[in-house]
């Protein structure tokens, strides 16, 4: 087989390839990218052929594999082409058909006798909509709004071209078929494709020149959230007092009644509470400032 390639090779330098060497038993090819589908296709075969004997791993098997990933990109630029009008750039819908393309290429077996391209583009097709079923929409939206945004988009490009301006809901209305309501509707579901950072600068500032962020419009600590914990943590302190000491803390916290007052409840003189009173208040800030102190 070894002497069967260079002849094969010879073969093909019509097809604008041209070869410095062999690899594995293959040829090495100058720019795989540029050569034409249909060449293309039959080097895969033999590409395909000889990868199927050589041992993953070594660099004969990632050179036959690489070439092949490179001589098909054709494929993924074909595929990509289809989602073109989704609003997303083109360049991450590419990237995300080669990551497709790469396992077709893995998992494809040359003894089924399938065409490589009637396998490898369902592939590339699938991975470019799982892209987008699992990444695009920040915001989970209703199927016919999601295909309402993508009409829109490409309603939006096409009037664009044609009027040389932004076009109005009216118009997008009318090419779309939908009433104004509608239009609109998608155009709301719209913002829920991408998400924005709460870091990101708002006003075109920067941050680091000292441009306030998304989150600095978000809302403000709530002052309420500490007493909250302080309360939190003061239950079960208060749980450990006697029945007569949180009546008495309720008699002055809740009730705010004066210790006069608290003394003729209970029966006891003024002095007698404001005792009470600073012996438990002591044991409870001693119970709250306790974790901090270890």
């Amino acid at each position: 087989m070894s002497t069967a390639v260079p002849t094969e090779t010879k073969d093909r330098t019509e097809t604008k390839e041209r070869t410095e060497g062999t690899v594995g038993g293959l040829p090495v090819l100058e720019a795989p990218r540029e050569i034409a589908p249909k060449d293309a296709r039959e080097l895969s075969k033999l590409f395909f052929g000889r990868m199927s004997v050589l041992e993953e791993g070594t660099p004969e098997y990632q050179y036959a594999r690489n070439t092949l990933i490179e001589m098909n990109m054709s494929l993924v630029r074909y595929a990509a082409g289809r989602f073109r009008g989704r609003g997303d750039e083109m360049e991450d819908i590419v990237q995300v058909g080669i990551i497709g393309l790469i396992k077709a290429i893995d998992r494809f077996d040359i003894t089924r006798e399938v065409e490589f391209t009637t396998f490898a583009v369902p592939c590339i097709v699938g991975e470019i909509k799982r892209f987008f079923r699992d990444t695009s929409w920040a915001v989970h939206v209703p199927r016919r709004l999601q295909e309402a945004r993508v009409e829109l988009a490409k309603a939006t490009e096409e009037l664009s071209s044609r009027l040389g301006r932004a076009p109005t809901v009216p118009e997008l209305a009318a090419l779309m078929n939908l009433s104004e309501d509608e239009v609109i509707e998608a155009r709301i579901a719209s913002n829920a494709y991408r998400s924005t950072s709460l870091d990101a600068p708002v006003g075109g500032g920067d941050e680091e020149d000292g441009g306030a962020m998304l989150s600095d419009l978000m809302g403000e600590e709530d002052p309420a959230l500490e007493l909250f914990e302080d309360f939190h943590a003061l239950a079960p302190l208060l749980d450990e007092l006697g029945e007569r000491d949180r009546r008495l803390l309720h008699l002055r916290f809740v009730e705010e009644l004066t210790q006069s007052e608290i003394g003729q409840r209970l029966g006891v003189s003024q002095m007698q509470v404001s005792r009470l009173l600073s012996r438990n208040l002591a044991r409870l800030r001693q119970g709250m400032l306790a974790p901090l102190e270890e």
